[in-house]
């Protein structure tokens, strides 16, 4: 499985940013596609994450400003940030794994390269 991003970048603060993920190689009937951030000197944390369902959750300091999508016919995985705050600059990582979501990153394996976001 091959996840490849893009997107990303600096924005003043109440901006909007859009990322993608390419998703190839992946043959999952069932899975969990998400996004992870990491700040300098801070712990991953989730961000928000879709089943094979449609189904999405989000973190807290996510839901109302971010939305997770995935395109099916492309495989492409979005997430649309919008009134972006200071407090989102990271690091923001696409990543996905084959059955449930879960919390922990240690639970995914496969990840992409990463895109930075920066709000100032």
């Amino acid at each position: 499985v091959q996840l490849v991003e893009s997107g990303g970048g600096s924005v003043q603060a109440g901006g909007s940013l859009s990322l993608s993920c390419a998703i190839s190689g992946f043959t999952w009937s069932s899975y969990c596609m998400g996004w992870f951030r990491q700040a300098p000197g801070r712990e991953p944390e989730g961000v928000a994450a879709i089943q094979t369902d449609g189904s999405t959750s989000y973190a807290d300091f996510a839901k109302g400003r971010f939305t997770t999508s995935l395109d099916n016919a492309d495989n492409i995985l979005y997430l649309q940030m919008n009134g972006l705050e200071p407090e989102d600059t990271a690091m923001y990582y696409c990543t996905a794994r084959g059955g449930a979501c879960y919390t922990s990153p240690n639970e995914y394996k496969v990840w992409g390269q990463g895109t930075q976001v920066t709000v100032s």
